[in-house]
């Protein structure tokens, strides 16, 4: 027979474990080990690092300063050199947004990529014009926003088939629990050095394309098919030109899954970079792995990698020829956060 004494215990036992278990699933998405061990990457602590002091509200009610997130961004002096959040409250904002290349320290903060969201649709032959978020100032910082593209799929090869959900064409730009959401060419990483964690990018063909020189970390790919197109899409197609071009998108832990099969990568251009480290691969990915599909030059100098990748689309019986699976000294530098020169413009970083 169990005294109340002892009743009383395993209750309080119970009840510690209920409040660290609810803690655990509420507040862990927010927090992480950084590759220096320091606790990183939710909202109040990239306030403190930045040391900001001004907060201009956006709420779509009314119950802020302007309920436009571009009037927002409108009303920061040109030149700004102070870092201001603009905080934008929970709701679907149906505008294009843009964040010109003289207003930079800005942090774009929302209420989380399930709450807060901004929307477009729209498809051009441009992939600028079709954005509807575009970043062109340094040193820029969205935190728990999703940004989409709605645009419905076009006809393959034409016009109608760029429909871009953000385009980053600015140095030092983080995304941290952001989403993006498009068809077709999702996430234009045109140049600069960037930084994603903890985001998820969704599309089917070259969905995340250009010539940034960026890392991804702890990213979610879901790859949604296209039935227009005979041709197996591609998560990337990153451009670059020279081997002394400093660029490349690293996807460092994650996870790739979706419908369909699709490649990890094609290349747009002779020294195309792009590695996989220690991602998760779903059968989504096709035993080829990459591809040279509209590339006709040598692939030689092409470096489409991986590094100790898990799951069924991480078989390397079958990869393209060219395709490299790296040791530990290769990747060693790519994954490494030196190489976006991080602790040097990074408020926080996993």
């Amino acid at each position: 027979m169990t005294s109340p004494s002892s009743s009383s215990f395993h209750a309080s036992v119970i009840f510690t474990l209920a409040i660290l278990i609810f803690f655990v699933m509420c507040y862990m998405p927010y927090f992480a080990l950084g590759f220096d061990g320091k606790t990183v990457a939710n909202s109040p602590l990239l306030t403190e690092k930045l040391g900001i002091n001004r907060t201009i509200k956006v709420c779509i009610n009314g119950n802020g300063e302007f309920k436009s997130i571009q009037a927002a961004v409108d009303s920061i002096a040109e030149g700004n050199s102070n870092w201001v959040i603009i905080h934008v409250r929970k709701g679907t904002y149906r505008e294009k947004v843009h964040i010109p290349k003289n207003k930079p320290f800005v942090f774009l903060r929302g209420n989380g990529r399930g709450r807060t969201a901004i929307v477009w649709s729209q498809s051009s032959n441009d992939n600028i014009e079709s954005a509807t978020f575009r970043a062109e100032a340094h040193d820029f910082i969205a935190f728990g926003i999703s940004f989409m593209n709605e645009a419905p799929t076009g006809v393959a090869y034409t016009s109608q088939n760029q429909s871009v959900a953000a385009f980053v064409g600015a140095d030092k730009v983080a995304f941290y629990h952001c989403a993006f959401y498009s068809t077709h060419n999702t996430l234009f990483d045109y140049k600069g050095r960037h930084y994603y964690d903890s985001c998820y990018i969704q599309g089917s063909i070259d969905f995340i394309f250009g010539r940034g020189r960026s890392v991804f970390h702890d990213c979610e790919m879901f790859v949604i098919g296209d039935k227009r197109v005979s041709i197996h899409g591609s998560v990337t197609a990153q451009n670059r030109e020279s081997e002394r071009e400093i660029s490349g998108f690293i996807f460092i832990k994650g996870k790739v899954y979706g419908i369909g099969g699709v490649y990890l990568g094609r290349a747009k251009g002779p020294y195309s970079r792009v590695i996989f480290a220690r991602t998760y691969l779903s059968k989504t990915i096709i035993p080829h792995g990459w591809t040279n599909w509209s590339y006709a030059g040598d692939t030689k100098n092409l470096y489409h990698a991986e590094y100790k990748c898990q799951g069924p689309g991480a078989v390397t019986e079958g990869r393209a020829s060219w395709s490299r699976q790296l040791s530990e000294e290769e990747v060693s530098p790519f994954i490494s956060i030196d190489y976006i020169d991080g602790k040097n413009w990074l408020p926080v970083w996993l």
